[in-house]
């Protein structure tokens, strides 16, 4: 995350930018219980099992929290999130080996629907790669609900998916015009390795109607929060963990809108969307590929 932070230009010197009073919604595999999402967790649903107590068995989902709002407890600030004072609202719908459902789906969304005002809900993150379903019906209602839920207020931020580098590869429901599709480039980071996040990430239709993704991040090794810290007793050297894809450059990208939405209280979710691709850092890359360019934190909260 430190070289996260230099990538996308997110320097702190007061330490005041930490997005606090600002909710985070996820739907993912859910948050297990580690030390750097302490007392962050506002609500939790599973849809899987129906079991009360957040949990996580995957782990996919806590990797997600961490990017977003985990304080770095364990690592003294340096795997910290991007908006460590936010909050989070997690729904879980992919099951122990990350797998789910658009029925699922939908109704994690509609229950983002049914609680967004009580949490105050400003951002949802779906770092849920939505392939080809193969079925018009279920995407056609899995756009319809998402863009509901953007038009209730909450700016949603949705994976690319890692079906690239193709023509047309981007997530199902990261076509949308509504929603914040997020793509991944990992700038100068490790130059010539083949396994850049850049180099799968979804791209989108050269011809299509809506120019996809929206804005890159960086998404190759991202440290985070491992989901079995505790039930491996607290290892040394098992708190955090390395992960890849537009999975991890999401959240990024979601965390810094919770920092935009903290500065600019009065922002709109189509302002924030607007402010962070104007704002963002032409790589000078085809449009399909890096949308509008790197997100970039210093010109977002100037």
């Amino acid at each position: 995350m430190q070289r996260v932070r230099k990538q996308i230009h997110f320097f702190s010197e007061s330490g005041l930018k930490d997005g606090e009073g600002v909710t985070i919604a996820a739907l993912d595999s859910g948050v297990a219980d580690h030390p750097d999402l302490e007392r962050k967790v506002l609500g939790f649903k599973d849809f899987i099992s129906g079991g009360k107590a957040a949990y996580d068995d995957n782990g996919h989902g806590t990797h997600v929290c961490g990017i977003l709002c985990g304080s770095g407890k364990l690592s003294e600030g340096k795997y910290r999130g991007m908006a460590p004072g936010a909050r989070l609202v997690i729904g879980k719908v992919l099951d122990k080996d990350g797998d789910g459902s658009a029925e699922i789906m939908l109704s994690g969304l509609d229950w983002i629907l049914e609680v967004r005002e009580r949490y105050r809900i400003r951002v949802l993150n779906i770092s849920v790669g939505i392939g080809d379903l193969r079925e018009r019906k279920k995407e056609q209602a899995l756009r319809e609900k998402i863009e509901q839920v953007w038009d209730s207020g909450i700016l949603v931020v949705c994976a690319a998916g890692n079906k690239g580098p193709g023509n047309g590869t981007v997530s199902a429901v990261g076509g949308s015009p509504r929603v914040v599709t997020v793509g991944c480039h990992d700038g100068d980071y490790r130059p010539g390795y083949a396994g850049l996040c850049a180099a799968y990430s979804g791209r989108g239709d050269r011809n299509g109607r809506v120019c996809k993704p929206d804005i890159v991040a960086p998404g190759t090794d991202i440290m985070s929060c491992n989901g079995d810290y505790l039930r491996l007793n607290g290892r040394a050297g098992s708190a955090y963990i390395p992960k890849s894809g537009t999975s991890m450059a999401t959240p990024i990208v979601s965390g810094a809108a919770a920092l935009a939405f903290w500065q600019y209280r009065w922002m709109t979710n189509e302002m924030c969307r607007q402010k962070l691709l104007f704002t963002a850092a032409d790589l000078g890359l085809p449009w399909n590929q890096q949308g509008w360019g790197m997100v970039d934190v210093r010109k977002l909260l100037s």
